[in-house]
């Protein structure tokens, strides 16, 4: 109930105002959001980068129906990427891109938009000597997800998917994935999605997510397997270690912000972990999202509004 509320509220023009006016929001905020700019953005990275992790930064913004907010969230990319080359981080850190951000809802032709300008900026990741991965948003979106990704990867083959553990059809998904030389993503999802697409209860979507994670790591694919939940990171492992994989064949991800110190265990450990770092203005949807995730994160949340 708590989870659907605060999901509910993300997409809350009211609620979102009465956030974004309390000065006592930013603090908590800065504790998942790297800034606001790209400086921000490429301090941040470096310094993850020092502790040995890796990173994948993501512009925020989604939902777009105006194409020349679509376009510019393309250039605050190319920006990034090539701010990225110039500080030497481009092999320790790639973009998310969420479709929504770069077209993809926009009432004409959106989806074309969204390949046109998704294929830009991996031309700038290509030039910068990076990937990307694309995001992946509400259940509406994963077909046109898909086919982008299909696009894409013709003449860019390294671009990244993400599939989400919650949805019913994922793991024919992961199937139709794991081949070799893609890069696919799994995280058990974010968004309010109705039973009839997607898993309800918790034990049947980690279920989900360990039936998901045993096709990628058995598959010729690169998982990128991301949760902070202890018991999926050993799960992962174990599956690891049973399909004969090396650390450099897989990788951890977890968000910015979440777990900190589990994330320097694991890149101390030897494996490779890349934190998931969103900077830009528009953080509303993706902070509430990221409180609806886990009570704890509602909990510092509200604590940190009651005392100073």
């Amino acid at each position: 109930m708590l989870r659907t509320t605060m999901l509910a509220a993300a997409r809350s023009g009211a609620v979102r105002r009465l956030v974004e006016a309390n000065p006592l929001t930013r603090p908590v905020v800065d504790r998942f959001v790297a800034g606001a700019d790209t400086s921000d953005a490429i301090g941040v990275t470096g310094r993850l980068a020092e502790k040995g992790l890796h990173v994948t930064l993501d512009h925020l913004g989604e939902d777009t129906t105006d194409a020349q907010r679509a376009d510019d969230t393309v250039r605050a990319y190319q920006r990034l990427l090539d701010e990225l080359s110039r500080a030497g981080l481009a092999h320790r850190a790639e973009v998310s891109v969420k479709l929504s951000a770069v077209g993809q809802q926009l009432p004409t032709d959106g989806e074309k938009i969204a390949l046109d300008n998704s294929r830009r900026i991996c031309e700038s990741a290509s030039e910068a000597g990076t990937t990307v991965t694309l995001d992946m948003e509400d259940h509406t979106t994963t077909d046109m997800t898909l086919r982008t990704l299909s696009d894409l990867r013709v003449d860019f083959p390294w671009v990244g998917a993400v599939l989400q553990a919650y949805l019913h059809r994922t793991e024919q998904d992961c199937r139709d994935l794991a081949a070799e030389g893609s890069r696919v993503r799994l995280c058990k999802g974010a968004y309010s999605e109705p039973a009839s697409v997607a898993f309800q209860d918790k034990q049947e979507v980690d279920r989900s997510y360990v039936r998901c994670l045993r096709v990628l790591m058995e598959g010729e694919g690169y998982p990128m397997v991301a949760t902070h939940d202890p018991r999926m990171l050993r799960i992962a492992s174990e599956l690891a270690g049973r399909a004969g994989r090396t650390d450099d064949s897989y990788e951890f991800q977890m968000l910015y912000g979440i777990r900190p110190a589990e994330q320097q265990r694991i890149a101390e450990s030897g494996q490779r972990l890349r934190v998931y770092v969103p900077y830009g203005e528009e953080w509303y949807g993706y902070f509430m999202r990221r409180l609806a995730e886990r009570p704890a994160n509602i909990g510092f949340f509200l604590r940190s509004l009651l005392t100073r």
